[in-house]
């Protein structure tokens, strides 16, 4: 409260003396410099509150933002300790949304589209083309199931492709009765960009309704 009063009185002293303006501004005190040095001293030091003040302000936002900053890589470290800092990838589908029939046959080999998504972690499936897409480079497992066409004679083959690699298949081309399935899985090295799908081969079909026989699942062992 002394310095406050002080400052006050050496104000008043400061605007008490008149000024005479040349071309920078001049405080004339009873013929001495004293009392402008002490209103300059006066200025800066309000100058130097406002900085004070303002530095404050900033500390204050710099405290915030680390306190943030701790937070959320505390909560980064969490996610790694549930998820062991393993990517997830993750899917299965069946054949069809709705509805029943069969699918194909085609004069062409055909990836088939899964349509019904069960799930899809890491959106590595796409079920607009019914293709795998490795997006984490290592080993995963791949299962499918096939449920043949109801007709007199079967007619159904799939196969499991790799880009444009046979890995497995699954076949039902002769018998006495027309409703058969089977499945077949493997496991495998994927490096990034490399394609995974179930192939309909040429001139074959596959049945499916609302039980959905027809299943694609795959998913990411641990990552290479």
């Amino acid at each position: 409260m002394k310095k406050v009063a002080v400052l006050m009185l050496v104000f008043g002293l400061c605007h008490s003396f008149p000024e005479t303006e040349t071309n920078d501004k001049v405080c004339v005190c009873a013929g001495s410099n004293s009392c402008c040095n002490i209103c300059s001293l006066t200025s800066v030091t309000q100058k130097m509150g406002e900085l004070g003040e303002k530095a404050a302000n900033l500390a204050e936002k710099v405290t915030f933002l680390e306190t943030r900053l701790q937070n959320a890589e505390k909560e980064i470290l969490e996610l790694r300790s549930l998820t062991g800092g393993t990517p997830q990838v993750a899917f299965s589908a069946a054949l069809r949304e709705s509805g029943s029939g069969n699918t194909g046959p085609f004069t062409t080999a055909i990836p088939l589209q899964y349509k019904k998504v069960f799930s899809n972690t890491g959106n590595s499936y796409n079920p607009s083309t019914g293709i795998f897409t490795a997006m984490v480079s290592g080993m995963y497992f791949f299962r499918f199931s096939m449920f043949n066409n109801l007709a007199p004679t079967p007619s159904s083959v799939v196969s499991l492709m790799k880009n444009n690699e046979r890995l497995t298949s699954v076949w039902d081309t002769s018998g006495t009765d027309s409703n058969d399935m089977g499945s077949n899985a493997v496991v495998i090295a994927l490096t990034v960009g490399d394609n995974v799908y179930v192939q309909l081969e040429p001139n074959r079909v596959v049945y499916d309704d609302v039980m959905n026989y027809n299943t694609f699942s795959g998913f990411l062992l641990f990552p290479v």
